[in-house]
């Protein structure tokens, strides 16, 4: 029998290339723009630790000698900021690793995962590459609806994703809420609750999900390093139950976190003064840019992040696309969220005071033209 071109080389097994690769936001301006602004990747507009970049500089010196894989001084500094049993605790390559691991391990072909309409990406990316099917439910007014995740619950389902806050819209569930959710799914069905954005949130009725993922035996909390400064160190981590931590640890990577940003992270997370300061910074401007942006006419959905979710008329003129051509011209670089379900908005991270004026004295030029 002759074989076609195609089954004359090695090809994907069934239902990979149906996927829809990830693709981030876009990080650089137009040739001769003096000055760029990126506002596309919610990253710390303060930049890193001076401390995690000391600890950085010092590994450099050693960089021939494999790290410990387990990174258990990591975890220790984890343990000791948030209270933690260092055990029950993870280290990876960026919380998205943990999250592939996750979908690795409790997903297996047929098998269903819910995820919401408007989450992260990497989800849906990580259940269909386990052959598993994404179950998406409805959000409500850009909010997680918990009764449309308990109603889409069946006898396939395996995982619930859920991130809180979530990644583009900023809004975030109240932890009764959560709990809600929790006491509703069947105990063979995993929670995961990504708390990537949990250091910003400042409301009295949230929590990241320590407690749950402590006492309960189908929950766990994923966390990183990103948000507050160490972007290209990839860190993150995940908290829950021994089954589950020692389930993880039999497929991940033996040195899945490099020497680097071991040492970074434990100084970045013992570095509370760059914390608050960045807290700090993240709560006024955040403010701020709501405030003018709901001048300027433009809706903004309700963030706790460190990022807003910005809405444009649908005129044509003012659109999505069209302000965000204007910005990127001007050296600011926004994220576009087609992908996500908002096909005319834009993503902004929260940034440094002169980019924050400068995108609003921008966006307000692009109205009135």
């Amino acid at each position: 029998m002759t074989k076609t071109p195609d089954q004359a080389r090695p090809t994907p097994r069934a239902g990979i290339m149906d996927i829809e690769a990830y693709v981030p936001g876009k990080s650089a301006a137009p040739a001769g723009v003096a000055k760029v602004h990126k506002l596309s990747s919610n990253e710390n507009p303060l930049g890193p630790s001076p401390k995690a970049v000391e600890a950085a500089r010092e590994v450099a010196a050693r960089l021939d000698v494999y790290p410990d894989g387990s990174a258990r001084r990591l975890r220790e500094a984890i343990g000791e900021a948030h209270g933690l049993n260092p055990g029950n605790i993870i280290c990876s390559n960026g919380s998205d690793e943990i999250l592939g691991l996750l979908a690795q391990t409790y997903l297996a072909p047929g098998d269903e995962a819910i995820i919401t309409e408007h989450a992260f990406m990497v989800y849906k990316i990580y259940i269909q590459s386990a052959g598993a099917v994404p179950v998406t439910v409805r959000e409500k007014d850009e909010r997680t609806d918990i009764d449309a995740i308990i109603a889409a619950v069946t006898p396939r389902t395996r995982i619930v994703f859920l991130a809180n806050p979530n990644n583009p819209t900023g809004t975030y569930v109240p932890f009764q809420e959560v709990r809600r959710l929790h006491a509703a799914l069947p105990k063979d069905v995993l929670l995961v609750l990504d708390a990537a954005y949990a250091e910003y949130v400042r409301r009295n009725d949230y929590e990241a999900g320590i407690e749950l993922a402590g006492s309960a035996q189908n929950v766990v909390m994923t966390r990183t390093f990103s948000k507050l400064g160490l972007g290209g160190a990839r860190i993150g981590w995940m908290y829950g139950p021994m089954h589950i931590v020692d389930a993880i640890n039999r497929i991940r990577g033996p040195f899945n976190v490099n020497a680097t940003a071991i040492e970074a992270g434990i100084a970045a997370i013992r570095d509370r003064a760059h914390i608050e300061l960045s807290v700090t910074h993240n709560e006024k401007w955040l403010s701020w840019l709501n405030e003018e942006l709901t001048r300027l006419g433009l809706r903004v959905t309700p963030s706790v992040g460190n990022f807003v979710l910005i809405h444009f008329p649908d005129d044509g003129k003012h659109s999505a696309a069209a302000a965000d051509d204007y910005l990127t011209a001007r050296g600011y670089i926004l994220r576009r969220v087609t992908g996500y379900g908002f096909p005319n908005a834009l993503r902004m991270s929260v940034g440094t005071e002169e980019a924050n004026r400068g995108v609003i004295d921008a966006l307000e030029t692009f109205l009135k033209s």
